[in-house]
C-alpha cells in the first residue's frame, strides 16, 4: 500500500494498475482521461461533477438518489431507433440485427470515402482511426465466431488488432504501425463479416442457446464454454458502438475535400 498525502501527481500515467480498494480525499481530478476503467460499487460522496464526459457501459448508477441507468438507455433508444434492434431475443431478431448493421456500415464506409486516404489513418481524442477501427472488428469476428462458436484456436489475420488492454498473446497479432488502405482492410472484413452472417443464418431459436466447447490456446476469448447467443451479441455489440464512434470521428476529421459538408448520423 502506497500514501500519497499532499503530493503532486498531475501528469501522472497509470497503466494496467489495480487500484481496487483505494481511496480518493480532497483529490483534484480535473482534466483528467480515464479510458479502459472499471469503476464497480464504486462510492463516490461531496463530488463535483461539473462538464464531465462519460462513455462506456453504464448500470446501477445512482445519482443523488435517483438511479439514472435506465433513463440512460431509453434516451439513446430514443434517439437510435436501430439499437433496439441489437437485443435480438430469437434467430430472427439476429438476421434482423445484422442485416441493419450492413446497411448502417455502407453509410459509414461511404461517408469515409470522402475524405482523403490519410486521414484515415488519423487519430480523433487518442481514439483509433478509421483503419484501426475496422483492424478491431476484424479481431471481434475472429474472436466471438470463428474461435469462440466454430472452434479455430487460431484464426488471426495479421491485420487483426486487439483492444489496447488486452495481455499479449502468442500467435496474436498487435501491429499498430500498420497502414493498410481502406479496400485492403475492407477486404479482410468483408470475408469475417461473410463468415459471421452464415452463421448467423444457420441458427435457430434453440441452437443460439448451446453452448460451444471451450477453445484452447493462448488467444480471447480464454477457454470457456459459452453460449452461442452470448457469443453472437458480442460481435453485434462490437459492430454497432465501434460504427458510433467511427461516425463521430469522422465529423471532427470535418468536411470532404469539396468543402461539402458531411451529414452526421448519431
Amino acid at each position: 500500500m502506497v500514501e500519497f498525502q499532499d503530493a503532486d501527481l498531475r501528469g501522472s500515467r497509470f497503466r494496467n494498475v489495480h487500484l481496487g480498494g483505494t481511496q480518493f480525499r480532497h483529490v483534484d481530478m480535473s482534466e483528467a482521461e480515464l479510458r479502459g476503467v472499471l469503476l464497480r460499487a464504486v462510492v463516490m460522496r461531496g463530488v463535483e461533477l461539473i462538464d464531465v464526459d462519460i462513455e462506456g457501459e453504464v448500470r446501477g448508477l445512482t445519482v443523488n438518489g435517483v438511479e439514472v441507468g435506465a433513463y440512460v438507455e431509453a434516451e439513446l433508444d430514443r434517439r437510435q431507433p436501430e439499437r433496439r434492434l441489437m437485443r435480438p431475443a430469437d434467430a430472427a431478431g439476429f438476421r434482423l440485427a445484422w442485416e441493419t448493421l450492413e446497411k448502417l456500415w455502407e453509410g459509414t464506409v461511404a461517408r469515409a470515402r470522402r475524405l482523403p486516404p490519410e486521414r484515415l489513418h488519423e487519430s480523433v481524442g487518442g481514439e483509433w482511426s478509421f483503419i484501426e477501427t475496422l483492424r478491431h472488428l476484424v479481431f471481434a469476428s475472429e474472436a466471438w465466431v470463428l474461435r469462440a462458436v466454430l472452434g479455430d484456436p487460431a484464426p488471426w489475420h495479421p491485420l487483426s488488432l486487439p483492444w489496447d488492454e488486452m495481455p499479449d498473446a502468442d500467435g496474436v497479432p498487435r501491429d499498430r504501425e500498420a497502414r493498410p488502405a481502406l479496400d485492403e482492410i475492407l477486404a479482410v472484413l468483408g470475408e469475417r463479416r461473410a463468415t459471421v452472417r452464415a452463421v448467423i443464418w444457420q441458427q435457430t431459436d434453440e441452437s443460439l442457446d448451446r453452448t460451444v466447447e471451450p477453445v484452447e490456446g493462448p488467444g480471447w476469448p480464454e477457454p470457456y464454454a459459452f453460449p452461442v447467443r452470448e457469443c453472437l451479441q458480442v460481435v453485434l455489440n462490437e459492430e454497432y458502438q465501434h460504427r458510433l464512434y467511427a461516425e463521430r470521428d469522422l465529423e471532427a476529421l470535418g468536411p470532404t475535400p469539396s468543402g461539402e459538408p458531411v451529414a452526421y448520423a448519431p
